[in-house]
């Protein structure tokens, strides 16, 4: 079982302070010290509730990895890799693995999560009243692979799979937790990855506020818009109800 999905932002080191300033902003979130042996890691605190957003810094061009708390990693590892999933690396604390199509994750310890109660709904209002939420990891999948990791994610997280408007996109909810997954079908062959999605009250102030902030804009679409962080990370602002998604 899993007890708690985080979404951990990699950013290039070279870029990791300007990214991790324009994340804690539009998530209004502070900054917790840095940890790790490098000072790699921060975690996004919500001003109320728990926590679901970490960062890292890393070499190269970063990206997305998921991280998700069990209580018996040796056995959530038996089950991942049953599913298809592949081990990459066995650390002390956590197992880093690939799921069929190749995206990463970590199988992690739910000690810090142990009681926790269900995740309350946090959101940010922009200075124009405008709100937004994190709540959602888009992961972009190649044709030929997108129904070997729909099916790998679904009985992975044991979540409630339901359509999406659109017929190449997939959406998984999980019970109590503030993060949740939409799988995306791609057009054309590449390897896995994944963006984050926030939904929006007003998907068109969003994008503008988050310009001023340091974030480009890429695409207009009906349905979302596509921006880059500092770190020139995808990411989409969508008009998803932020308080129910």
């Amino acid at each position: 079982m899993i007890r708690w999905t985080w979404g951990f932002l990699d950013r290039p080191a070279d870029t990791f302070a300007d990214c991790a300033r324009f994340w804690a902003k539009i998530t209004d979130s502070t900054l917790s010290a840095p940890r790790g042996e490098h000072d790699e890691f921060r975690t996004l605190l919500p001003a109320t509730g728990p926590a679901w957003i970490k960062m890292q810094a890393v070499t190269g061009d970063g990206g997305i990895h998921l991280d998700l708390d069990v209580d018996d990693i040796p056995a959530a590892v038996a089950t991942a890799t049953g599913l298809g999933a592949r081990v990459v690396a066995e650390l002390p604390d956590y197992t880093v693995l690939e799921s069929p199509a190749g995206q990463t994750f970590c199988l992690t310890p739910s000690a810090e999560q142990a009681g926790r109660e269900p995740a309350p709904v946090t959101v940010t209002t922009a200075p124009d009243g405008t709100v937004t939420r994190l709540d959602q990891i888009c992961l972009d999948v190649s044709p030929a692979d997108s129904d070997a990791d729909t099916t790998f994610w679904q009985a992975l997280t044991q979540w409630t799979a339901g359509p999406s408007s659109r017929p190449e996109f997939s959406r998984l909810r999980g019970p109590d937790q503030p993060l949740h997954f939409l799988l995306q079908r791609l057009d054309d062959p590449r390897p896995a990855g994944a963006h984050a999605d926030l939904a929006s009250s007003n998907m068109t102030a969003t994008a503008a506020w988050h310009e001023t902030l340091g974030a480009t804009r890429v695409t207009d679409a009906a349905k979302w818009i596509v921006m880059r962080d500092p770190g020139n990370a995808l990411y989409c602002v969508t008009p998803r109800d932020p308080y129910t998604g």
